[in-house]
C-alpha cells in the first residue's frame, strides 16, 4: 500500500498525540527524588539514563535504527510494486477487464478497490515482516498471528473502502478542471482528513479495541482534577485493552470538536505509578488545549498541496517520456494510478524530517504542559525511560531532527529535570 494512504490512515484512526511507551515501570532513582540543595540538572538527567543496562540500550537502539533503513526499503518496495502494475502491463489489464462498464466514476471506483487489494497482496511478505515477526522478535507485541491478520484485514478493508472513493473523486476533478486538478485534489484529500479524524474515535478505533469509561479512582479523579484545572470540558477518561496487542505504554488524544476523546491503556494502568500516570495525562490534556489536533490538519494539509503540486509535476514528465511504454494516456487515464501513488511514496519518504518535526514540536509543547499541569517532573522523567523499549535514548541532533516524530527519552529527561530544578521551591 502506498505510504500516501498510510498517512491517511494514521489520521483516520485518530493516532495523533500518541504518547507510546513501553516496560515494566521504573522507580525513580532515589538520588534523583532526595534532590540535593544544589540541584544539577545533567547529573539528574544521566542517572535517569543510568537505569538503562548497557544490553537494553543496545536493543532498543538497534530496533529504532533499523526503522531508519525500514523507511528506505519500505519506499523501494513500493517503487517495485508500482513496477509490476506499470512495467509487467497489469494496471492496462485491470484497466481492460473494466472496459465495458458504461460509467467512468465506477470503473475508476473499481480500478481503485481492485488495485489496492493486489498492491496488499504483493506488499503482505513485506508488511508480514514489518507488522508481525519484527515486532515479536524485539519482544515487542503480544499477539498470535492470526490475531495479527484479522486486525491487518480490518486496516486493509478500510484502506480499500476509504482510498476507492477518495481516488475515485480525484479522477473526477481531474476530468471536471483539468490542469487545477491538484488544487482541488488537496481539497478533496483535507476533507477526508477532517472527517476521519473526527468519526475515528467513535467508528474507527472501536474497530481494533474496547473503550470503555476509566473506573471511579483516585487516579480517574485525578486526572479529572487536572483537566477542570485546564479549561477541558472532559468528564470521562476513556480505558484501553491496547495490552491485546501491545506490551507499550500509551496515551493519547483523539477526534475533533464534539468527538475528542483523552484514553489510556491498561498497560499504562497496570505498570505505571500514580505519578508517572499524572505525567502522561497533563501531557495528553496539553494536546486538547494547545489544540494540536487542529494545528496539526493545517501543517499536514499544507504539506498535502504540495504534495500535489510536485506529484503533478512529476507525473507530466514521466508520462511524457514513458507513458507509451507503461500504456499511460495521460492524467485523466485510471491506468496512471500507481505511478501517482507511488510518486506520492517518494514525496512523503522525502518529506519524512519535515512531517517528524511537525509532531515533534507538538509533543515537546504538550510535554512542558504537562509538567506544568501534573507538577512530576521524576513520574515524566521516569515514563520517558521506559521508552527506551523500542525507542533510542540519546541520539545525536541532527539524528533526532530526521528520524524522531517524539522527543527522546533523553530530552524528555533532561526537560523534566530542568522543571524541577526552577520549581524546588514549589510543592510538586
Amino acid at each position: 500500500m502506498a505510504l500516501s494512504f498510510r498517512l491517511l490512515l494514521f489520521f483516520l484512526l485518530g493516532l495523533w498525540g500518541t504518547t507510546a511507551l513501553a516496560s515494566p515501570a521504573l522507580a525513580a532513582p532515589a538520588a534523583v527524588l532526595a534532590a540535593p540543595p544544589a540541584f544539577d540538572v545533567e547529573a539528574a538527567t544521566q542517572r535517569y539514563l543510568d537505569t538503562l543496562s548497557p544490553a537494553q540500550k543496545a536493543k532498543s537502539d538497534a530496533y529504532f535504527e533499523g526503522g531508519y533503513w525500514l523507511l528506505l526499503w519500505g519506499v523501494l518496495y513500493d517503487i517495485a510494486v508500482a513496477g509490476v502494475f506499470l512495467g509487467l502491463g497489469l494496471s492496462a489489464r485491470i484497466r481492460g477487464w473494466l472496459r465495458g462498464i458504461r460509467s467512468e466514476n465506477l470503473r475508476n471506483l473499481l480500478y481503485a478497490a481492485v488495485y489496492l487489494l493486489l498492491a496488499a497482496v504483493l506488499s503482505f511478505p513485506w508488511t508480514v515482516y514489518t507488522g508481525f515477526f519484527r515486532e515479536h522478535q524485539y519482544g515487542l507485541s503480544n499477539q498470535t498471528f492470526g490475531a495479527w491478520f484479522s486486525e491487518a484485514l480490518i486496516g486493509l478493508a478500510l484502506s480499500v473502502v476509504i482510498g476507492s472513493l477518495l481516488i475515485m473523486l480525484l479522477y473526477l476533478a481531474i476530468r471536471r478542471v483539468g490542469k487545477n486538478w491538484w488544487l482541488w485534489g488537496t481539497g478533496l484529500t483535507v476533507i477526508f482528513l477532517i472527517i476521519g479524524v473526527f468519526l475515528a474515535p467513535i467508528f474507527i478505533s472501536p474497530l481494533f479495541n474496547k473503550y470503555t469509561p476509566l473506573p471511579p479512582s483516585p487516579i480517574q479523579e485525578s486526572i479529572l482534577s487536572m483537566a477542570r484545572a485546564n479549561l477541558v470540558p472532559a468528564t470521562n477518561v476513556y480505558l484501553v485493552d491496547a495490552s491485546r496487542q501491545s506490551k507499550r505504554i500509551s496515551a493519547n488524544v483523539s477526534g475533533l470538536g464534539s468527538t475528542i476523546r483523552i484514553s489510556l491503556n491498561d498497560n499504562l494502568l497496570k505498570r505505571s505509578t500514580p505519578a508517572e500516570i499524572q505525567g502522561v495525562m497533563g501531557h495528553e490534556l496539553g494536546h486538547y488545549v494547545l489544540n494540536h489536533i487542529v494545528k496539526g490538519l493545517i501543517f499536514f494539509s499544507l504539506l498535502v498541496l504540495l504534495g500535489f503540486v510536485l506529484v503533478n509535476w512529476a507525473f507530466q514528465r514521466l508520462v511524457a517520456r514513458y507513458g507509451a511504454r507503461w500504456g499511460i494516456a495521460g492524467l485523466a487515464d485510471i491506468g496512471g494510478l500507481p505511478l501517482l501513488l507511488v510518486l506520492f511514496s517518494v514525496y512523503s519518504f522525502l518529506i519524512t524530517p519535515a512531517t517528524n518535526t511537525i509532531v515533534r514540536v507538538s509533543e515537546i509543547e504538550a510535554d512542558q504542559f504537562g509538567l506544568n499541569a501534573a507538577r512530576q517532573p521524576d513520574g515524566f522523567a521516569s515514563v520517558a525511560m521506559k521508552l527506551s523499549e523500542y525507542r533510542k535514548i540519546s541520539p545525536g541532533p541532527w539524528e533526532e531532527i530526521i528520524f524522531f516524530d517524539h522527543p527522546s527519552g533523553h530530552t524528555r529527561v533532561r526537560t523534566a529535570m530542568q522543571w524541577k530544578a526552577e520549581h524546588l521551591g514549589n510543592k510538586q
